[in-house]
This record gives structure tokens, C-alpha cells and sequence, in this order.
């Protein structure tokens, strides 16, 4: 049987059409990717969108409150549709294959519980989506008066993050590595001895580096003062700003987009002042884990991950000979190999593109 089971019409349009006949109240739904809940649709009929309190949806079964009119158009559509999945294999699809074709008698893995499976098949997507197929995201969101914004939901670590221009280019943010984000600051009297509370604990209070990285203005950092001189011996040695010539300025600092940093303690991202107002862009990596949707591995992956999870399992069960251990950690590094190459999306065209930007022409 094929794997695609809907017909072109259902895939492209993200949904399918009845006839009402005046009498019937119950449609079966078959769509691409099959909605679960009555959240998960629209219903129309005569191109007039319907309340949801007029009808009801189990899974596959559309239950109309009433009979639509005979000759009506029905139209079931799915919310925000998304195309290609097809390229994916599900989590439940790799557990039941990887059960079937290495796990039995006369198998190298003669038993395996499937809780174990379906550990190590979290693993090999979480691993996956660090190295060989990286989950990247990207969210978008306006910067506030705070200067913070809250770590995505499934956030793991960023790739980039930049602010977005009228026109929809992204301009990167740099990292701000001459600052940090104090996990705590201690309370301390006029003396400079440290305080304590009731309970004989350091009292705290808030950050002043915190305070001062929030009023920030680039510039300071880039050293354009009305000043005709200006000196510091951390990141610039001179800047004259009658002949608009600097010495010794540092490049990494030669930015006017701002800088951000990370509070790894309180989860939030934080930016200097000259960003607040402004729409950015969040490009981050996920485990893959996050949601039941993203559990599922690029086809072009799929026999590294079979080969991950058969290597997991050999070598954490007791009296399997070493040399079964070590031909299955070869095999999972040569999948794993041929699946970062597949992955690489490499075109010769846009490369070629690339290296003639670089001066380096390249027949073809």
C-alpha cells in the first residue's frame, strides 16, 4: 500500500468539499494531516463561515446541529495547513519499524522492552536535531521598555538573533561579551560588609550591572562623544573625532545594532536601550522534543536513526560480545556521516553563486 493516501485535491487545498442533499448530518473528514479536534478546522457552507456551536467534530466524523440545505457547499478546511510532511517519518513509524525488522529471533536483538526503545528513539531525535538535522527555529517578537524578552518554550541555545529593519532585512546583534548577568547581587552596607536576613542568609538586592547594561547607549561603547578626545585604555587607545580617525579601536565592538546577553538564571534575553521598540528575530535550536508534532525524523536520517537506536540498546545490555558493540558504533557513525551529507542541502549553482561573490570562478 502506498504511503500517500489522500487524493491532490485534499493536500494542495488543505481541504475537502460535501454536497448537502437536505437529510444528512454526518461527513467523514479526510485530510492532510488529518485534523484531531474541532480546534483544528474551519467549516463553510455557501462560502459563509459557520460557528462552531453549529456542528460537532469527533475524529473523523463532522456532525452537523442540522441537516445543510440540499445543494449546499460544504467546505471543511484545516487551520493553518502545512505542507511536506511527507519528507518526515513519525516517532510512532520509526518505534514500530525498529521493533519489527531488528528486534526478534534470529535478530542481533533478540528481546528489547519497547519503553527502552522509545527512550533511546528520543535520544537519537535529540542528538539528531543538535548535529545532523538541527530543529532551527525562528520567533519574532518586539522588544519592550524592560529591555527582556523570556526564553522560547523550547529554546536549547541560539544560532542568531538580529532586528528586523522596515523592509524586512535582518540586521545581526552581536553577543555582548563585555558584560555579564549577575545571578544575584548582595546587599551590602556603607561599610561594604555584606547583609544578612532573619534567616541568617545573604540578603540580596537588585543588579546595578543590570541597571546600567539597560542604559546603554551603543555609542559609548563605539566612542562617538561630542568630546574631541577621548581615551580608554579597555577598548579604543584614541579616537579623534575632528579627522574621524580611530587607533587601536577593537572590531568587534564596531557595531551600532546594539548587543544582547543571556540570563541563564531567569531564562530572559536582554538587550540595550537603543533596541527597545524594535521587532526581533530569534533563530534558535530545539531538541525536537518540545510538541508531539515535532517528533518525527527528515526520511533522508531515517536509517542513522535506526542505527543510533540499535547501537544504544547493544551497548547497555549485559553479555552482547564487543565486537557486535563496536561494528554497530561504526555502522551509526557511517549513517550518521551520510546523513549530515544528505542534510547539507549542498546546490552547485548557489555555491557556485557564492564563490564568484568570492572571486573565485568556478566552471560548471
Amino acid at each position: 500500500m502506498g504511503l500517500i493516501t489522500d487524493n491532490a485535491f485534499n493536500y494542495y487545498a488543505g481541504s475537502q468539499n460535501f454536497v448537502g442533499d437536505g437529510s444528512t448530518t454526518i461527513f467523514t473528514v479526510n485530510l492532510s494531516p488529518q485534523p484531531t479536534s474541532i480546534a483544528d478546522i474551519f467549516v463553510y457552507i455557501n462560502d459563509i463561515l459557520i460557528p462552531e456551536s453549529s456542528y460537532t467534530y469527533v475524529n473523523p466524523t463532522l456532525t452537523f446541529n442540522a441537516p445543510p440545505a440540499d445543494d449546499a457547499q460544504i467546505v471543511v478546511t484545516i487551520k493553518d495547513k502545512k505542507y511536506g510532511d511527507y519528507r518526515y517519518t513519525t516517532l510512532a513509524d520509526i518505534i514500530n519499524n525498529f521493533m519489527v525488522a531488528y528486534i526478534g529471533d534470529g535478530k542481533i536483538i533478540n528481546r528489547a522492552k519497547r519503553r527502552d526503545v522509545i527512550f533511546h528513539a528520543k535520544r537519537a531525535i535529540q542528538e539528531f536535531s543538535y548535529d545532523v538535522a538541527r530543529v532551527e527555529k525562528i520567533q519574532e517578537v518586539e522588544v519592550g521598555s524592560s529591555l527582556s524578552i523570556p526564553m522560547p518554550q523550547d529554546f536549547v541555545n541560539y544560532v542568531a538573533i538580529s532586528f528586523v529593519d522596515n523592509y524586512g532585512i535582518e540586521h545581526p546583534i552581536p553577543k555582548g561579551r563585555i558584560t555579564s548577568k549577575p545571578s544575584e547581587a548582595i546587599l551590602q552596607d556603607d561599610e561594604f560588609n555584606y547583609q544578612y536576613d532573619d534567616q541568617d542568609n545573604l540578603a540580596t538586592t537588585s543588579a546595578l550591572t543590570d541597571e546600567r547594561f539597560k542604559n546603554l547607549n551603543p555609542k559609548n561603547i563605539l566612542g562617538q562623544y561630542d568630546d574631541e578626545l577621548f581615551y580608554d585604555k579597555d577598548y579604543s587607545d584614541q579616537i579623534l573625532l575632528e579627522t574621524r580617525t580611530r587607533y587601536g579601536a577593537d572590531p568587534e565592538l564596531m557595531n551600532e545594532n546594539g548587543f544582547f546577553i543571556i540570563d541563564e538564571n531567569k531564562g530572559t534575553i536582554n538587550f540595550t536601550s537603543n533596541l527597545a521598540g524594535r521587532l526581533i528575530t530569534i533563530k534558535y535550536i530545539s531538541d525536537g522534543l518540545g510538541t508531539d508534532e515535532e517528533m518525527k525524523v527528515h526520511k533522508l536520517a531515517e536509517e542513522a536513526i535506526y542505527k543510533h537506536i540499535a547501537h544504544a540498546i547493544l551497548s547497555t545490555m549485559a553479555q552482547v560480545p564487543e565486537y557486535i558493540v563496536n561494528r554497530f558504533k561504526k555502522e551509526r557513525r557511517a549513517a550518521m556521516r551520510n546523513a549530515k551529507l544528505r542534510l547539507y542541502d549542498l546546490k552547485l549553482n548557489e555555491m557556485t553563486q557564492v564563490m564568484r561573490g568570492k572571486s573565485k570562478h568556478i566552471k560548471h
